[in-house]
C-alpha cells in the first residue's frame, strides 16, 4: 500500500506497483533505434514516442532481505530465518552523469538494487537520496555516458484535462511496455508513503499495473510529465489497473530530484497544523464568524504553529456523517492569501524552506488575531509527531 487512500469515494489507492509477482515471457526491444531529433511542437505518434524513449527507461530489481520468526506452535524452539525477497519497479534516466528517477517506495526496503537497459546490460545501483513525503527516489549508475538515453523533461503546469499521454513501464515485468491514454484530471491530492499529501497529481488513464512505479508518464510532444506512482483498485480488492492511476508532476519531481542530487535529502517545510475546511452551511449551523476558512483540528507539539499560540478545537460534532472539530481557532488568510482548503496550507508555504516566517490572520471565536510562524522542519512521517 501507498500509504493510504486519496480522497476518492469507493476507491483504494495503492502504491504496490513494485510487487513481486513476474512473468516469463521474451523481453521485447524497442523497435528501432531512438531517432536523432523530433520537433518539439508536434504531436507524435505512440509509436514514435515510444521510439525516443524506450531506451531511457530502466527496469529496476530490489533485494531485501526479510527475519521470519517461526510459529510458536509448530515450531517452538525453531530459530529465526533470513529470507530474500526480489521486487520489481520501474526508473528513467534523467541525465548523462547516471541519475536514475523511480518512486522511493520502489527502493524503500531494498540491500541491493539492480537495474537493467534495453540493450539487456544490467548493473548496481547507488541509491543518491529519497523522500517519501513525494514517493521519489534517485539512482546513480556508473556507465558510460554514450550507453544513457535521458528523457526529455516538459513542463507539467501547461498540461490541460485530455491531454493524451503515454506510459512506459515494466508491468508484471514484462520490460517496457507502453500504453496510451489521457489526463483524466489534474491537481488530485495523494496520500504519500509517510502519510503526508502530495499535491497536483496528475491523473490518467493510461493502463499502469504492478512494475509501472517509477516509469514516466510522457506527453503527446515526446515529454516526461510525471513519474507514475499509484492506482487505484476499488472495493473488490483486485489489484489490476481499473482505468484510474496517479503521477507525481514533473515540476515537483524536477525540484525534488535537484535536491536529492545536491543535497542527498530534502527539507519540506512544516506548519504544523491539521485543518479542516468550513463552508456557509457549516458557518451558520455553528454560529462561527466567518463563512469560509480552516478549522485547526490539531497543532503538533514543538512545531511553529504551536510555539505561536495557534489553538485546535476539543469539541467534535458530527453533521451527515462528516466530523467537524470545533473550539478552536480558524485560519482566514496566509501571508495575506486567503484559504480556505488544507491544500491552500501546503501551498502557501510551497517554495519557503525551514526557518522562514509567515503571518497567519486566524478568528478565536469573533476577535480576530495575527500570528507570526516560524516553519519548522517537516517530521519523517505524521506518526511521528
Amino acid at each position: 500500500m501507498l500509504g493510504g487512500g486519496a480522497a476518492l469515494a469507493g476507491a483504494e489507492l495503492t502504491g504496490a506497483l513494485d510487487d513481486t509477482k513476474t512473468v516469463q515471457v521474451l523481453a521485447a526491444e524497442p523497435q528501432g533505434s531512438a531517432p536523432a531529433a523530433f520537433a518539439d511542437d508536434r504531436r507524435l505518434s505512440v509509436n514514435e514516442i515510444y521510439r525516443r524513449s524506450a531506451p531511457g527507461v530502466v527496469q529496476i530489481t530490489t533485494t531485501s532481505t526479510q527475519t521470519v520468526e517461526p510459529d510458536p506452535f509448530l515450531n517452538p524452539y525453531g530459530f529465526p530465518q533470513e529470507r530474500r525477497q526480489q521486487a520489481l519497479g520501474s526508473g528513467f534516466v534523467m541525465d548523462t552523469r547516471g541519475h536514475i528517477v523511480t518512486n522511493f517506495h520502489v527502493v524503500e526496503e531494498a540491500d541491493e538494487i539492480e537495474v537493467s537497459f534495453s540493450n539487456r546490460d544490467s548493473v548496481v545501483a547507488k541509491l543518491v537520496g529519497k523522500d517519501p513525503s513525494t514517493d521519489l527516489a534517485v539512482l546513480k549508475v556508473d556507465v558510460d555516458a554514450r550507453a544513457l538515453t535521458p528523457l526529455e523533461l516538459g513542463n507539467s503546469d501547461r498540461l490541460q484535462v485530455g491531454d493524451s499521454v503515454v506510459a512506459i513501464g515494466n508491468p508484471l515485468g514484462l520490460e517496457r511496455s507502453v500504453t496510451a491514454g489521457i489526463i483524466s484530471a489534474l491537481h488530485r491530492p495523494l496520500t504519500a508513503p509517510n502519510d503526508f499529501t502530495i499535491d497536483d497529481v496528475i491523473q490518467t488513464d493510461a493502463a499502469i499495473n504492478s512494475g509501472n512505479s517509477g516509469g514516466p508518464l510522457i506527453s503527446a510532444n515526446g515529454k516526461v510529465i510525471g513519474v507514475n506512482t499509484a492506482i487505484a483498485t476499488g472495493n473488490t480488492g483486485a489489484s489490476g489497473n481499473i482505468g484510474i492511476g496517479f503521477a507525481v508532476p514533473i515540476n515537483t519531481v524536477e525540484n525534488v530530484v535537484r535536491q536529492l542530487i545536491e543535497e542527498g535529502r530534502v527539507e519540506h517545510p512544516f506548519i504544523g497544523v491539521g485543518a479542516q475546511a468550513i463552508d456557509a452551511q457549516i458557518a451558520e449551523l455553528f454560529n462561527l464568524p466567518v463563512e469560509r476558512g480552516l478549522l485547526v483540528v490539531r497543532v503538533y507539539g514543538g512545531s511553529g504553529a504551536g510555539k505561536a499560540g495557534l489553538r485546535a478545537g476539543m469539541t467534535e460534532v458530527v453533521v451527515a456523517g462528516q466530523s467537524y472539530r470545533l473550539g478552536g481557532d480558524i485560519i482566514v488568510e496566509i501571508d495575506g492569501r486567503p484559504v480556505t482548503a488544507p491544500e491552500d496550507l501546503r501551498q502557501a508555504i510551497s517554495g519557503k524552506k525551514p526557518g522562514e516566517k509567515i503571518t497567519i490572520e486566524a478568528y478565536r471565536g469573533d476577535d480576530k488575531r495575527t500570528f507570526e510562524v516560524t516553519l519548522g522542519r517537516q517530521p519523517a512521517s505524521l506518526q511521528a509527531n
